[in-house]
């Protein structure tokens, strides 16, 4: 069975605007989708001290506002200049595939020093290594388009 055309490109838009909401929820203080800012810390950063703010809302923004850049370039939202789109979506797919070639190596802690508790690392290889590699074939489909 044919897959459509677009359905890979806006598919990977539609997960980085929602990853990038959920970045900017972080950012306002939200936990979501977890009970504390440890368990989150440890599920998605990979450490996690008691008391311990899981990222400064700055970083959590900044990260917000490159998915959401990114979002843009693979659906093509507001149009981009031909040649500014195909570089972007080149640097885009080649950042989420090595994100995910280290994520499913287990060595996310080579981009995000301290990445190392055992649950990240599950996580990383059972969810944020896939995703990655999903996104980064979505960007990479949407180049084609």
């Amino acid at each position: 069975m044919a897959v459509p055309a677009g359905l890979a490109p806006m598919s990977a838009g539609a997960a980085l605007l929602a990853l990038s909401g959920l970045h900017l929820a972080w950012g306002f203080g939200a936990t979501t989708p977890f009970a504390s800012v440890e368990g989150l810390s440890d599920a998605v950063l990979g450490h996690s001290a008691p008391g311990e703010r899981f990222v400064e809302p700055p970083a959590c923004f900044a990260v917000a506002a490159a998915l959401a850049a990114a979002a843009s370039l693979v659906l093509d939202r507001p149009p981009w200049a031909r040649p500014l789109r195909q570089s972007g979506l080149i640097a885009l797919t080649g950042i989420l595939g090595a994100r995910a070639a280290l994520g499913f190596a287990g060595r996310t802690d080579v981009l995000v020093p301290g990445s190392t508790s055992e649950r990240f690392r599950r996580n990383d290889r059972r969810l944020f290594a896939p995703l990655c590699l999903a996104l980064a074939a979505g960007a990479a489909k949407a180049r084609r388009s």
